[in-house]
């Protein structure tokens, strides 16, 4: 065999490994390939939690999203089936760098090759991820494509400009398709009604330990479906795509409101609640994605370290302007951005923050705790 054809032959195994990034601003990277083969595209955004990737991947908000993990390692510690937040992955694809299909967990179930192969996800790994972060904190969230069936820059870019725009979408409706289901001891102290816009399965898990039972309608249920359920309080979940683009949801949330039950919103939850004040929203330059994110808690004037996972933010003039109905709870300690609101004349609050963590500190879970009460005092009020 000639040199030649060897070298030819090394290049298109090498080649057959390889994928290809290409950011919307048009920046390209290389890299090696793992999970599925194909092409990806969505809206990249950033994780800097440096545990956490299963419950990442499996969290529907991060439906249509590529994630790029800031930790260097994934996949180290495998993959655990009873720790998924959902039946699926939900991310578009994975951007990291270094991957890992050995584990050393004795309880993981499959190593994360096989996981992102059973649930079609795309990988492009040992590319240079400090490099990527930087950019996209200098220029914000952006569109990008990954694949591993062309690694040719202009064909990726007549790719990348037929996709759809990355804000004004809708999504929680795409994912939230179950009917109605019940989840718990129908003979529980309390029955919440939850409105699922894309939610995590350890929501329900800490509802069910406050001794819950929980009826969970999917997005699009109206007011008058959840006070079938005769519910003591209502939950509004966190999920996926652009609040101010839910119409549907926030005249709902709004006639909920007006029942006086107690309500909670979580993230998607909590923005949906700040619309349905007349509180507008607005996408944020890169979001907020983490388990180490800071918060002021004006109630209790301590800080409180949390788990978040948002691209969109309410407007902050827009909270001051309605002081006479809306106090401003929780804050963020990085760039002063709402965190949390309640209504002064209703039983009613929400948090921009994941309490229930998984991944992340449990020093917010007491909200769930202050929710019950809520919910408590109602039932004695009536």
């Amino acid at each position: 065999m000639r040199p030649y054809t060897i070298i030819l032959r090394f290049m298109e195994h090498t080649n057959a490994d390889r994928a290809a990034l290409l950011l919307e601003d048009g920046s390209f990277y290389l890299g090696k390939a793992a999970g599925k083969k194909g092409t990806s595209f969505g809206e990249i955004c950033i994780n800097t939690g440096m545990t956490g990737y299963q419950e990442i991947f499996t969290d529907p908000s991060y439906y249509k999203q590529i994630l790029l993990t800031t930790n260097v390692h994934v996949g180290n510690y495998g993959i655990a089936h009873n720790e998924m937040q959902s039946d699926q992955a939900y991310i578009a694809g994975l951007i990291c760098k270094s991957f890992s299909e050995e584990f050393s967990r004795h309880l993981a179930d499959s190593n994360l090759q096989d996981f992102l192969e059973s649930n079609q996800i795309l990988c492009i790994h040992d590319v240079d991820t400090r490099s990527i972060v930087r950019n996209i904190r200098e220029k914000g969230a952006m569109k990008c494509i990954i694949s591993s069936e062309t690694l040719d820059k202009e064909q990726l870019q007549k790719q990348l400009a037929k996709t759809p725009p990355i804000s004004g979408i809708e999504l929680a409706s795409e994912i939230s398709i179950k009917p109605f289901y019940t989840r718990g001891d129908k003979n529980a102290p309390y029955r919440l009604a939850i409105l699922d816009f894309g939610m995590k399965e350890d929501m329900i898990r800490t509802f069910l330990d406050k001794g819950c039972f929980v009826g969970v309608f999917p997005a699009k249920a109206e007011a008058k479906d959840v006070m079938g359920f005769n519910p003591d309080g209502i939950f509004l979940s966190n999920g996926p795509g652009d609040p101010g683009a839910m119409d549907y949801a926030i005249k709902t949330v709004q006639d909920l409101i007006a029942t006086d039950k107690p309500i909670f919103g979580i993230c998607l939850g909590h923005q949906l609640l700040a619309l349905a004040n007349g509180i507008s929203t607005h996408k944020m330059k890169n979001g907020h994605r983490g388990t180490n994110h800071p918060v002021f808690n004006y109630l209790t004037e301590k800080g409180e370290i949390t788990s978040q996972n948002h691209g969109y933010a309410v407007n902050d003039q827009d909270v001051l302007a309605k002081a006479d109905l809306i106090e401003v709870t929780h804050r963020n300690l990085n760039d002063n951005t709402v965190e949390g609101i309640r209504m002064k004349n209703k039983p009613v609050f929400s948090v921009q923050f994941h309490p229930e963590a998984n991944p992340g500190p449990n020093d917010s879970r007491y909200l769930f705790d202050t929710f019950i009460d809520l919910i408590k005092q109602s039932k004695l009020n009536n």
